[in-house]
């Protein structure tokens, strides 16, 4: 006969009578399915899950049972606003008993993505974009927000600036009294002497977040982070050649901007998402041991 276990969680009152507005736990392992157009990938997330606990008296939530509804998300079938909303019915009712009325499921991942180089054929590489979700349900209103971080490269426009103009200084200095000078000549001082100076760049760092729709058949990761690419225009790449090199210094010269004109391109470029966005962007300088940091928000 197997003697019956103590549950004290039920058995015993707490000593100190206080709701507790969140209750769970942190850092669960767990494999999760994305699954967006062609794109289908198994990750490994690391996952947060909590309920609320308004009963004073109650010692104890089940933690047990929250640990096992999580394999709802994890059972091969892709992650979508509607499991993690299922899940987080589900979280509620396992609690009945603790009167939880909300719950809420937090999971970082790392999207690994094959981009292509800029002009190269066939030359791939991967590239990793960090992923938050946040799914919660309030009194039975469910919300979900993405925030992922996208690497670029922001070039100064004042360095370049200044850069421009120190070039052009030592171009008279060197044929002030020359006025017989062709293109070709031009073009072989500019081959020797165009980088006398040049403009500070640094690889900077992007974080949108935004809220999906709920009833949206897919997370829509990609497409966000395809968005954010699209409107910065100078991500970092993966596997280059040189012919692909050369077309990343052409971006960047034609995409000169401060924190302020990358974290303007964003919000404006966000169209993909009906919903409140917000933006945060660093750029972490080669100039200073400080970053240069701007936020916006697209209502």
């Amino acid at each position: 006969m197997t003697a019956l276990l103590p549950d004290v969680s039920l058995t015993e009152r707490s000593r100190s009578l206080s709701p507790l507005e969140w209750v769970g736990m942190q850092g669960i392992d767990l494999p999760v399915l994305i699954e967006e157009g062609v794109y289908r990938r198994e990750l490994h997330a690391c996952v947060d899950a909590q309920v609320d606990l308004p009963m004073p008296h109650t010692k104890g939530i089940h933690m047990s049972r929250l640990y096992r509804l999580l394999d709802g998300l994890a059972e091969g079938k892709a992650l979508t606003p509607g499991s993690l909303r299922d899940v987080l019915d589900a979280m509620v009712e396992s609690q009945q008993d603790c009167a939880s009325r909300n719950a809420r499921v937090k999971m970082a991942f790392a999207l690994l993505v094959k981009r292509p180089a800029l002009v190269t054929p066939a030359l791939y590489g991967w590239k990793s974009y960090p992923v938050t979700l946040e799914a919660s349900l309030h009194e039975g209103r469910f919300t979900l927000q993405a925030s992922v971080t996208v690497e670029y490269s922001s070039t100064c426009p004042c360095s370049a600036a200044l850069s421009r103009q120190l070039v052009e200084q030592a171009f008279l200095a060197a044929h002030r009294n020359d006025t017989t000078l062709t293109p070709a000549q031009v073009a072989e001082w500019l081959i020797h002497n165009a980088t006398l100076a040049t403009p500070h760049s640094q690889r900077s760092e992007a974080q949108v977040q935004v809220e999906l729709k709920p009833a949206a058949q897919n997370l829509g990761l990609i497409a966000l982070i395809d968005a954010i690419e699209q409107a910065l225009a100078t991500p970092v790449q993966t596997a280059v050649k040189r012919a692909d090199e050369l077309a990343f210094a052409a971006l960047n010269g034609q995409n000169l901007m401060f924190v302020e004109d990358a974290a303007r391109r964003l919000i404006n470029g966000l169209a993909i998402s009906d919903g409140e966005a917000h933006v945060h962007v660093r750029h972490i300088e080669s100039l200073h041991p400080h970053d240069a940091v701007a936020w916006g928000r697209r209502d």
